[in-house]
């Protein structure tokens, strides 16, 4: 009678044992993920889908090589690496976008104000630092969350505008030429970065287009 080949008893227990693994991984990650305040997940899912527009290919996002080269010079620069959360970049097929946003931790803006605080006007003159020597036009918007003001004649649509054009003063002071403003412009709470969260303190912030040529 053949000898009965001997039972290889075990690799359940890796098997299982990987699983305990992934699973461990998983609910440390929806446990990091719970302690972090809504405003730094938008943030943080903000970058993770401009990098995506930024990087997709020609076909799906026309993002010109010119647009992409300036991206990436922005993008290695100290004044703006510094800042962190406060400032995201975008790839855009005329340009590149740089949003200057509030945050809970480095709020930009004074209350209710256009007003920018002390860490509002170190981050612009850091932009400033940044862009002055480039030759590209730019276009400044200012932009506020969804709630609304109480005072009387005076809505986001003011509000936005004010920070804009405090904005602009202190880009022109940090050395960026007048000549180089194509547009100053408030647009109040009608583009959010998060559509779906129009009340989150990035939304309001300060957005420079750096348009893509040099500014005639």
């Amino acid at each position: 009678m053949p000898a009965i080949p001997a039972r290889k008893l075990g690799n359940w227990k890796m098997a299982y044992a990987d699983f305990l693994t992934a699973l461990m991984a998983f609910f440390l990650l929806m446990w990091l993920v719970s302690g972090v305040s809504p405003d730094a997940r938008s943030a943080i899912a903000a970058k993770f889908k401009l990098r995506e527009v930024a990087s997709a290919p020609l076909s799906i996002n026309p993002v010109p090589a010119e647009a992409t080269n300036l991206y990436s010079l922005l993008t290695l620069t100290d004044a703006l690496r510094k800042a962190g959360d406060s400032v995201i970049l975008t790839a855009e097929p005329d340009g590149v976008r740089v949003d200057l946003v509030d945050t809970s931790g480095r709020p930009l803006f004074q209350s209710a104000s256009g007003a920018l605080t002390d860490e509002g006007r170190a981050l612009v003159a850091a932009t400033a630092q940044t862009l002055a020597p480039l030759p590209n036009r730019l276009s400044i918007e200012g932009h506020t969350d969804a709630f609304s003001l109480t005072r009387d004649g005076y809505s986001n649509w003011e509000l936005s505008s004010d920070r804009a054009n405090e904005a602009r003063r202190l880009l022109e002071a940090g050395g960026v030429a007048p000549e180089r403003i194509r547009s100053v412009s408030g647009l109040s709470d009608t583009q959010p970065l998060d559509p779906g969260q129009p009340h989150l303190a990035q939304n309001r912030r300060i957005s420079v287009k750096v348009h893509l040529g040099a500014a005639t």
